[in-house]
């Protein structure tokens, strides 16, 4: 495992036009140790991989699956977090960073957020929350406006881990923060976004039915196609009404929903718009997604279409990977555990972090295992790495 290591950690780092030197200095280790990491001579410990991960703005995941770092990280991470927002409504004084800086910072997070790199997240999140709410509790006018729009992206950022760290309270109470921060923002596409990200809470709670209401009373409101952010803010609000549908056994809707998501992807380029991956590819995946939720009589459809087509990198590494745990699924309801264990090994090579906290990833590995003990070497690490044994 250490090659790979070290072959991870130096295609990182070309990729960041980084000499050596630069690494060793931004991660504050010796030269000699990111040598011997990149020859494979060195195993780096979990303190030195972290700090290796952090100057190369990855989680630590991304080099070695195996690492434990990033949930650890998170899980402290969530009381810091919850702090941030417990006083939201309440000035604290000024923020500590201008608006200018806290934008950039806050793209940047976006970005690790779509890259499934939570540890990343989890470290900065509750500054983030702490000073775009300063911001806004002091700016006035336009800048208002402004600061609230940063508020709804810093807590959808937090909520990234909160939610798929199983802190599901925490991610209601990031939800309430994005939509009284979006109150104070004159632009239906922002709601729009509030709404899709606040379907999280009625998938928590398997209160689908409710869930479909408050979606479909959300697209009555939501921008008309007009520019490439309306239509792809409608667009994306149908996809996941169309998934939630489905999981509220409503085929007709679910369908219909899905119909007109495909009609506005039309011409559009797959992109990322208000923090939203939306397009052409982003409706094939969601047509896994809608069989799968639908059930075994619906699995064929999600079947045909990985055979035919494979997410690109044009999609975040969340999306790609969430595809082929959908997919493997689809695999292991239709009787082919081996293909399924394919899939799960495809969806980990691009969202480590996101599988290893998948509870559908972590059921199907203990079933492929129950399915296939003849074979249990290659299943038992991976399981032991998901945390299923």
């Amino acid at each position: 495992m250490a090659d790979h290591i070290g072959q991870r950690i130096a295609t990182r780092r070309r990729a960041r036009r980084m000499t050596q030197a630069d690494l060793a200095r931004e991660a504050h280790v010796s030269l000699a140790m990111i040598k011997a990491c990149e020859r494979g001579v060195r195993t780096p410990g979990p303190s030195t991989l972290e700090a290796i991960a952090s100057a190369l703005a990855v989680d630590a995941s991304r080099l070695d699956p195996a690492c434990r770092a990033t949930t650890r990280r998170v899980h402290a991470s969530l009381p810091s977090i919850s702090a941030a927002i417990a006083g939201y409504e309440y000035a604290m004084g000024p923020s500590p960073r201008p608006l200018p800086q806290l934008r950039a910072d806050l793209h940047t997070a976006v970005g690790w957020r779509l890259a499934a790199q939570y540890g990343l997240i989890a470290t900065r999140a509750p500054e983030l929350l702490a000073d775009t709410l300063a911001c806004l509790h002091t700016a006035a006018g336009v800048r208002r406006e402004d600061a609230a729009r940063l508020v709804v992206t810093a807590a959808r950022t937090a909520d990234a881990v909160a939610y798929k760290f199983g802190a599901h309270d925490l991610s209601a109470r990031l939800i309430d923060v994005m939509r009284w921060a979006a109150v104070q923002v004159d632009d239906p596409a922002v709601h729009a976004t509030v709404a899709y990200v606040r379907a999280e809470t009625f998938l928590a709670a398997r209160a689908h039915r409710v869930g479909q209401i408050a979606l479909e009373q959300a697209l009555d409101a939501a921008p008309a196609p007009g520019g490439e952010l309306s239509t792809a803010t409608r667009g994306a609000l149908h996809m996941r009404t169309a998934v939630v549908a489905a999981r509220a056994a409503d085929p007709d809707a679910a369908y219909a929903h899905l119909r007109e998501a495909r009609r506005l992807a039309e011409g559009l380029r797959e992109g990322i718009y208000l923090g939203t991956a939306f397009g052409p590819s982003s409706i094939r995946i969601h047509e896994v997604a809608l069989s799968v939720s639908l059930g075994r009589d619906h699995i064929g459809h999600a079947l045909n279409v990985a055979r035919e087509w494979r997410p690109g990198d044009e999609l975040p590494a969340e999306r790609r990977s969430g595809f082929w745990i959908e997919v493997a699924r689809a695999q292991l309801w239709s009787g082919d555990p081996d293909g399924a264990f394919e899939s799960l090994k495809a969806a980990r090579s691009q969202a480590p972090q996101h599988v290893r906290e998948h509870p559908w990833a972590r059921e199907d590995i203990e079933k492929i295992r129950r399915l296939k003990r003849a074979d249990a070497t290659e299943l038992t690490h991976y399981a032991e790495w998901i945390g299923a044994v």
